[in-house]
């Protein structure tokens, strides 16, 4: 099966199960109202809830892959300051790290870094990234976020560095594959595509995606152009 038919097979499929799904969290969602339920009816309704939206997300991460892979993804390009890019999604998981027990050392320049780039989807990259620490390093441990130029300023270098909370037996393309942490690292509930979908976004907002793995510690590198 060539690349083009499974990203068109994902596609459809994808969009195939958005309808159904949606009428079931609906409905799900009116069963949560509902009052004087027996306690064990409700637990079942939370269950159902966070399973319909694990779905969710998993069908929206295919068809963002996808979409991405394909190169049918629009990309708006603007003028943008990288550090305050980074600052904002700490910041929008202010609450997950406060009860992480991570300890964050983030290292952003005061002065802009300019690049040129869409902003939505490059906040997912690093959403997804750091989400990706919170749920795989190991407990107590430390998380570094640093924003750095390099080449007289010429490039800007985004770098995320964890320690993993199991041992990273497999190489720096392995983990990259799509469905790598269902088959090696069951350890969470993502959909294992978060990785994927950070390297696919990055690449499409005209960056450069690196990923590096010795033994318990995972390094990625974003690099982009910078601008005036």
């Amino acid at each position: 099966m060539s690349e083009r038919t499974k990203v068109e097979l994902i596609t459809n499929v994808s969009h195939d199960l958005k309808t159904p799904l949606t009428s079931i969290i609906s409905y799900v969602d009116l069963l949560s109202r509902e009052e004087g339920l027996p306690e064990h009816v409700n637990d079942y309704i939370k269950i159902l809830i966070e399973k319909s939206d694990r779905l969710k997300t998993l069908i929206e991460d295919l068809f963002d892959l996808s979409k991405a892979a394909s190169g049918e993804m629009e990309v708006d390009y603007e003028k943008l300051d990288l550090g305050k890019l980074i600052q904002q999604t700490i910041v929008d998981l202010n609450e997950e790290i406060s009860q992480s027990g991570f300890d964050f050392k983030v290292n952003v320049p005061d002065e802009p870094i300019f690049i040129l780039s869409d902003g939505k989807k490059l906040y997912r990259v690093f959403l997804n990234l750091i989400s990706n620490t919170l749920k795989y390093s190991l407990i107590g441990s430390r998380i570094y976020i640093d924003l750095v130029t390099e080449s007289k300023k010429i490039k800007a270098t985004a770098i995320i560095k964890n320690t993993a909370n199991y041992e990273m037996n497999f190489s720096e393309d392995e983990i990259l594959e799509r469905f790598v942490r269902g088959d090696k690292a069951r350890t969470g509930e993502g959909s294992g595509l978060g990785l994927a979908i950070a390297k696919n976004f990055t690449q499409i907002c005209g960056g450069e995606f690196d990923v590096t793995v010795d033994g318990d510690l995972f390094k990625v590198k974003l690099i982009f152009d910078t601008v005036e």
